[in-house]
């Protein structure tokens, strides 16, 4: 889930909506599992440089502590992720969002035959970015390999190479391509939202429609209430029922939202470029 907009209080999206974050951490609907228990992670911009983190391997439905600090952080800018893992270890450090310097980054999906691919890709990263991997997830190696491919002057263009990269690093192995890329980025003043799947269905991705449908996630919200045209939600699943409320990002695209709410789509097309170490 990624929020960008006026600040508000964490809470109000992460716990008040019908069909919250929290309560799809236990009873997903669209997603490939529908319980994601193995963690949980926010990263929130503020006053400080870069984003704040909480990361915890405590499902999110039983997380006293983001229960107690979601109630007092508000922020105009924030990405959320609840955790099924697709074979890596339950650990903090496996736990999205990923951060580095002002950037951040969650992921729904996988790389298809991670263990067979996994040292090809480590070893693509730039030299400089590898010490700061700290887990054992696809997910964080897609990031560190965006960074390194431009992410500050393009981020979509570095998405597309880290994504076109784990594609061409399978077929060097021998496999189809198969990666599940549903991804949230930010640098703090936009986000940037990625739909797509080398084959099959891209797991799901929605974009609030307008201001009206964040106001009647809780009508009695005084905060909520207030918010403007322009404020926007981008969710794996809708936080309601509410008819008209979202809108479905289509597979093979990327949204950004800008720092006034605009909302553009534009084609992903990933890169193929082969890693050196699986040439």
């Amino acid at each position: 889930m990624a929020w960008r907009g006026q600040a508000i209080v964490l809470e109000e999206v992460l716990f008040r909506p019908e069909h919250s974050l929290v309560v799809q951490s236990l009873h997903a609907e669209l997603g490939a599992e529908p319980t994601n228990g193995d963690g949980f992670g926010v990263a929130w911009y503020g006053v400080g440089e870069g984003p704040g983190v909480y990361r915890s391997v405590e499902p999110a439905w039983n997380d006293a502590n983001l229960r107690a600090m979601a109630g007092h952080i508000a922020s105009p800018l924030f990405l959320a992720h609840v955790r099924a893992s697709t074979g890596s270890p339950v650990q903090q450090t496996n736990c999205h969002p990923f951060t580095h310097g002002r950037w951040s980054m969650v992921h729904n999906g996988l790389v298809n035959h991670w263990h067979e691919l996994r040292r090809d890709l480590l070893l693509a990263v730039r030299p400089d970015l590898f010490a700061t991997i700290q887990g054992t997830t696809d997910s964080e190696v897609l990031f560190h390999l965006a960074l390194g491919m431009g992410i500050d002057d393009d981020p979509l263009r570095a998405l597309e190479r880290a994504v076109g990269m784990a594609e061409a690093a399978s077929i060097a192995r021998g496999h189809d391509p198969a990666i599940q890329a549903s991804i949230g980025l930010s640098d703090g003043e936009r986000v940037w939202a990625v739909r797509y799947a080398s084959a099959e269905a891209p797991r799901t991705l929605f974009v609030s429609a307008d201001v009206d449908a964040v106001r009647r996630l809780d009508p009695e919200s005084e905060r909520l209430a207030r918010m403007r045209e322009g404020d926007r939600l981008v969710v794996s699943e809708p936080l309601s029922d509410l008819p008209g409320a979202w809108h479905e990002i289509p597979p093979d695209t990327a949204l950004v939202v800008g720092p006034d709410g605009a909302v553009e789509h534009v084609p992903f097309r990933p890169v193929r470029e082969a890693p050196v170490s699986a040439a």
